[in-house]
């Protein structure tokens, strides 16, 4: 086929059954072929960056605490940003501690004071700092002695019930081996039915941990008749159990009218940690730490304004989320955006990098393909007309056989038939030519 003409002309007369786009046909292929592997794409990268939860569960305390009080702050702040925030009543830290622990307790937040935790066996749960100091208050129905726990020997005591704050203290203030241990009738009382007892006279002494604001301290701060001990020997306790931190309540800070308490009193503190689960959402940790900036940032009766939540790690390490909002504050979006619509755009942002750095390639290679199949049609047929070329030159100038001509017509209407996008328009032209010299041929031979 050496002496046939070849055209390169680039031709878009719609009367050949060709155009400048794709094929219909290949479009919808590419299109549903692009469409599974980017379903695919944005499936893992929901897996591993998925949206914010609308419900959150913490585990708070028991009823009249603190740590009750500041779990309905969290859940009405929060729930303005649109998140539902389920609360959990507890007996307290230590039971907040095991049920983060446990994966099967649904619970992905919890108040956790200093001195019960321990990093080796909580790998799953990360801090997002302190937020609070949650003091040991120790009231009597008579003057403790400077030798304060010990003056208790034989007292009916109300030191909360199991998992609570203030018996996880006592048992290490009395129980440890640096302070011996004295016996005493130990109650696992409420703070509430604490309170009750006292004021009954049905109990000695009660121990309770929860903020000067709580209305159970409040009560017992300025009911008559009962005492709040003096822990003259506090900096002895600090350098035991380093979790301690010694403080100074006020002399009149409870009640001026009644001078409540009469002096200034050294108490005994733990602070308290925001711990969550590890896996728990990025932007619900940073809506967290915000909300945490609003309920405890304020000065109190023994804190200083903004002197919490604070960066700090007591047994279990910060979550990276929170040294990022320690050290620079709130998200670039979160700044301006409302909530939701922050974790959307993050969420399309996560999701643009891997879909556009695939997306590119897979087209390139699809459209690839695509110009593979059309010119292996071509060379289907090319096969063919060399097939043709071979029969004929063994007739010697006889008349062809009704096979070749019928394979000859066969090819004419399947080069005519081929649709094919602009760029293969000269090909499709230097195809047809050539049909119709071996075709020419034929009809010399004829």
């Amino acid at each position: 086929m050496s002496n046939r003409p070849i055209n390169t002309r680039e031709s878009r007369m719609n009367g050949f059954g060709y155009g400048p786009n794709l094929s219909r046909k290949a479009m919808t292929i590419i299109a549903i072929a692009t469409a599974i592997i980017l379903a695919g794409v944005v499936w893992l990268c929901t897996l591993l960056h998925p949206l914010p939860p609308h419900t959150i569960v913490m585990a708070t305390g028991p009823e009249g605490s603190s740590y009750a009080f500041f779990g309905k702050r969290y859940q009405i702040l929060m729930a303005k940003e649109g998140i539902k925030v389920v609360l959990v009543p507890t007996a307290g830290g230590v039971e907040n501690l095991a049920k983060l622990r446990d994966p099967k307790s649904g619970v992905e937040i919890g108040f956790v004071e200093g001195g019960i935790a321990d990093d080796s066996d909580s790998p799953a749960l990360v801090s997002l700092g302190t937020i609070c100091y949650e003091p040991m208050w120790l009231f009597s129905r008579k003057p403790t002695t400077d030798r304060v726990l010990f003056a208790l020997e034989g007292k009916h005591v109300s030191v909360g019930p199991e998992g609570s704050d203030s018996r996880a203290l006592v048992d290490q203030l009395l129980k440890g081996r640096q302070l011996g241990s004295k016996s005493f009738d130990a109650l696992g009382l409420t703070p509430e039915e604490s309170v009750t007892e006292m004021l009954n006279g049905k109990i000695d002494a009660a121990i309770l941990m929860s903020s000067p604001g709580s209305p159970v301290v409040r009560k017992l701060l300025t009911a008559p008749g009962i005492y709040l001990a003096n822990f003259s020997r506090a900096a002895a306790y600090v350098a035991i159990l380093p979790s301690l931190y010694k403080l100074t309540y006020p002399e009149g800070a409870a009640d001026l009218a009644t001078n409540r308490p009469p002096k200034d009193t050294t108490i005994l503190s733990t602070k308290t940690s925001l711990i969550v689960r590890a896996d728990l959402n990025p932007a619900i940790q940073y809506m967290l730490l915000e909300t945490a900036s609003l309920v405890h940032n304020r000065a109190g009766v023994l804190q200083k304004a903004n002197e919490f939540p604070a960066a700090e790690a007591l047994e279990i390490p910060l979550s990276s989320d929170a040294r990022s909002y320690f050290k620079s504050g709130k998200p670039f979006l979160q700044r301006y955006l409302p909530f939701w619509l922050a974790a959307l755009v993050e969420q399309i942002g996560f999701l643009a990098v891997p879909v556009l750095g695939l997306l590119y390639p897979l087209i390139k290679g699809l459209m690839a393909f695509y110009g593979w199949m059309i010119q292996r049609k071509f060379y289907q047929i090319y096969g063919e007309l060399h097939w043709l070329e071979r029969e004929m030159d063994k007739l010697d100038g006889k008349k062809p056989a009704d096979e070749i001509l019928s394979r000859m017509k066969s090819l004419e209407h399947r080069a005519n038939r081929i649709k094919v996008p602009s760029k293969y328009v000269p090909m499709l032209y230097t195809l047809k030519e050539n049909v119709a010299f071996v075709r020419s041929r034929l009809k010399s031979m004829g």
